[in-house]
């Protein structure tokens, strides 16, 4: 799949799968997927690091990661989060962080919201960076947003988001997430732009659905919002492999004969 693919699959009317993924052993796995794309998302902060939002990524945890997850899944299309703050103090700094990310193996970045940066997508689309952009819920500014709430429910919310989803089209993004906003105007959206929108608690209407990986394998044991489903419960596995693990040294049944050289 390539950045023109995602507005060929919208006109067929093809949803487009997306997940996260943040390391070469999992991505490994990913590349042999159906999954359209990758997204090595800031959420790595959280997921990865154990930090409890995503403002503490960093530019160079999300190089490092981007590179791993690219030299695992080099078959799939790989997109890479701006981290906070990273396109927000000029358009030269704004364009070197991009560059690092695409350096690192990604095939786009993505950055959210649209005030304040339809003059750097512009500047970035027309040197060669496909972007993505990120309305509703946009988790680097939740110290302004005032928590993980849902966005646009408001009708003057609604329609500053509507005139965000255009402006960020008209400034080049190839595709934009909408995040916990009310399916309704979700789909009012997906009608009105002619680049796909990618969902995470927006409802069944966007042109695809993006989720983070733990969240999909059940893997956050304590967290799930309503938008979530475990497809799998991989933490319960892994635990349940653990004390397997713990039982056969303790009771000497492992390492066996034909484990040992």
């Amino acid at each position: 799949m390539n950045v023109l693919d995602f507005e060929k699959k919208k006109i067929s009317k093809e949803k487009i799968v997306i997940l996260t993924c943040y390391d070469y052993s999992t991505a490994k796995i990913f590349n042999d997927s159906s999954l359209d794309a990758l997204l090595i998302g800031d959420s790595l902060a959280m997921t990865m690091h154990g930090f409890k939002d995503t403002v503490m990524a960093t530019l160079l945890m999300m190089e490092l990661h981007t590179a791993a997850v690219c030299r695992g899944a080099p078959n799939k299309f790989i997109i890479s989060d701006l981290p906070f703050l990273s396109y927000r103090q000029s358009i030269s700094r704004s364009v070197m962080a991009a560059q690092k990310l695409i350096q690192a193996g990604a095939k786009a970045i993505k950055l959210e919201g649209a005030t304040g940066n339809l003059s750097l997508i512009k500047h970035l689309v027309e040197s060669g960076i496909p972007v993505m952009g990120h309305i509703g819920l946009t988790p680097q500014f939740i110290h302004i947003l005032g928590g993980y709430k849902v966005q646009g429910k408001s009708s003057e919310e609604a329609e500053r988001l509507k005139q965000d989803a255009l402006d960020l089209e008209q400034a080049g993004c190839f595709g934009i997430v909408l995040e916990c906003i009310p399916s309704k105007l979700a789909r009012e959206i997906t009608v009105s732009l002619k680049i796909p929108t990618i969902g995470i608690g927006a409802g069944a209407d966007t042109d695809g659905q993006v989720l983070v990986m733990q969240d999909l394998l059940g893997l956050n044991l304590d967290f799930k919002p309503k938008f979530v489903n475990h497809f799998l419960n991989t933490g319960q596995l892994i635990q349940k492999a653990v004390d397997q693990y713990c039982h056969s040294v303790k009771h000497k049944e492992f390492p066996s004969n034909e484990h040992s050289y």
